[in-house]
């Protein structure tokens, strides 16, 4: 099966280094381009993309505002996007996974590695990148919440009670950054027995994927940020 990528950057030369590499894959197929946030939201829908490699600071509508109108809607519920930022770690990177983003990568990342996202991303088992690190992800996710729980979801918090024992601790581990096989070894259980619980969670408390999952788990309070 292709997967069909598009790509979102407001300058040329990047797009078409970008549609270099994807299309030179077998699994892939560059299915459009688009300079600014608007026209990206709107070619997500006519071209039927799997993922959309999105810049987050683009002129107009950006990014983050474009990730928003597709996450918004129902119509586009199988579309992953991939944030490509210069700064990996920043107030709009969490905006965007709020937003509905899949993860986010640098823009200095190798190749191997894009590619790499997108697979991961069209497969639903998108996160962060290796630069980004749990823990700076925690403390912006605690900056942006102020802290108090002001910007909490309640209705989040409270479909918290309706998951199992059992999906709490496999969310606390997805939170933590492990994958379905690392879950797997550590609660002794079966890599298919951690994607049912992963699934559950998710239905549960209406994530897109497991990069919903991990801001959920903080909003909530489920996961304390590691204070370093």
């Amino acid at each position: 099966m292709t997967i069909r990528v598009l790509l979102a950057d407001d300058q040329a030369l990047l797009r078409s280094a970008f549609r270099v590499l994807v299309d030179s894959e077998p699994d892939m197929e560059v299915v459009g381009e688009a300079s600014d946030g608007a026209e990206a939201a709107r070619l997500a829908a006519e071209q039927r993309a799997d993922v959309v490699l999105m810049d987050i600071r683009m002129p107009g509508t950006d990014g983050l505002a474009a990730t928003r109108m597709i996450s918004a809607d129902p119509s586009l519920a199988h579309v992953r996007v991939v944030i490509l930022t210069t700064f990996e770690v920043d107030d709009y990177v969490v905006q965007s996974l709020r937003a509905g983003a899949s993860g986010f990568l640098g823009k200095g990342s190798e190749p191997e590695e894009l590619l790499s996202a997108i697979r991961v991303a069209a497969g639903g088992e998108a996160l962060l990148s290796p630069a980004a690190t749990k823990g700076l992800i925690a403390r912006f996710l605690a900056q942006e919440g102020t802290g108090d729980g002001a910007e909490r979801d309640p209705a989040r918090a409270e479909r918290l009670e309706s998951l199992t024992v059992r999906e709490r601790e496999v969310l606390v581990q997805v939170a933590g950054g492990l994958s379905n096989d690392e879950i797997a070894e550590r609660l002794e259980v079966s890599p298919l027995t951690v994607k049912t619980h992963v699934n559950r969670a998710m239905a549960k408390l209406g994530a897109r994927d497991r990069a919903q999952l991990v801001v959920i788990a903080y909003e909530t309070g489920l996961v304390r940020p590691r204070v370093e």
